[in-house]
């Protein structure tokens, strides 16, 4: 691959030189073949030994199918109710499972003695919005629900999401505010989708970046949005269309500096702010939507690092 020149980070230039610009996520032959190969950076990884995992189905929404979910919980034991992360994965809709953060998941659970939630949604284009919504908002009811037998305090639940995963999160929390379920504590959205106007300047410059560009941009919104792409789209699908931010639960939101999704991760985030919502806000330099699976690179430690400084101060 030969991107436009840009000043990416020297320690990402290799994984950038050897990926791929646009895929073609218009052919579902190739959706297929990439789940078959899986998105988990870890796998293979041995399981940390400090953390219990059980896998589940809780019920969906009246009518939709059961949603899988992986609990993570510390093995030691606790004095008081833990707090809770629901972790939606990234894919760009159409992409992605459980396994794909299961290594995230386990760190979470086994450094800051948290109990994790990871979400199995469905995924488009067989399941255009706003099936995954419903899956994800069922999830959070049901970790609320049942929070005494997760031994969770249900006033501290995180949800967190990277890159589509970030859209749902948003998604859900804006969903959750309006319907007068329980809200999420706080929202960890990194590198968020949210705007499926396709407008900002980074996502009208940034159409040859590595991994995540303008072109499979495009065809992530048209899957997920089926027959409503182009026209009068949901908020609860896009969150960057929502007229009123005011209630939401404080938020980090972190962007990567050739992101096509840059721009409109630190607009919500501004947005945010002008509502009153307590939000803190970090691009970080010479990175790319992706990027932070090099994560030995140090602006990924970085990334990382402040990731689970932000959850351990969310989670208190």
């Amino acid at each position: 691959m030969s991107p436009t020149p840009r000043a990416l980070d020297p320690d990402l230039l290799p994984m950038a030189e050897s990926l791929p610009a646009v895929m073609d996520f218009g052919d579902p032959s190739v959706i297929t073949q990439m789940r078959a190969g899986g998105m988990a950076p870890g796998a293979g990884l041995p399981d940390r030994a400090d953390v219990l995992k059980e896998d589940r189905r809780i019920p969906g929404r009246a009518g939709d199918p059961d949603v899988p979910v992986r609990i993570y919980r510390p093995r030691a034991a606790a004095d008081a109710p833990r707090g809770c992360v629901l972790e939606i994965h990234g894919g760009g809709f159409m992409l992605g499972d459980i396994p794909m953060m299961d290594p995230w998941c386990q760190a979470v659970a086994g450094e800051l003695g948290a109990v994790v939630v990871s979400v199995d949604y469905r995924l488009a284009p067989e399941h255009p919005f706003p099936a995954a919504l419903h899956d994800c908002h069922a999830a959070l009811c049901w970790v609320a629900e049942q929070a005494s037998d997760l031994g969770i305090d249900a006033a501290r639940i995180v949800i967190a999401g990277q890159s589509a995963g970030g859209a749902l999160a948003a998604a859900t929390a804006l969903y959750a505010r309006d319907h007068g379920t329980r809200l999420p504590c706080f929202q960890l959205l990194e590198i968020p989708v949210l705007d499926d106007r396709l407008d900002t300047p980074s996502m009208l410059a940034f159409t040859d970046t590595p991994f995540w560009n303008r072109p499979n941009a495009e065809w992530g919104w048209k899957h997920y949005l089926g027959s409503a792409y182009g026209g009068d789209v949901s908020p609860y699908a896009a969150p960057a269309r929502a007229s009123d931010l005011r209630g939401l639960p404080p938020a980090y939101i972190s962007t990567m500096e050739f992101d096509p999704l840059r721009d409109e991760g630190l607009l919500y985030g501004i947005r945010l702010l002008q509502a009153d919502v307590s939000v803190e806000l970090h691009s970080f330099p010479g990175t790319f939507h992706g990027s932070s699976v090099i994560h030995t690179a140090p602006v990924s430690v970085r990334a990382s690092t402040e990731v689970m400084t932000v959850l351990a101060r969310a989670l208190r």
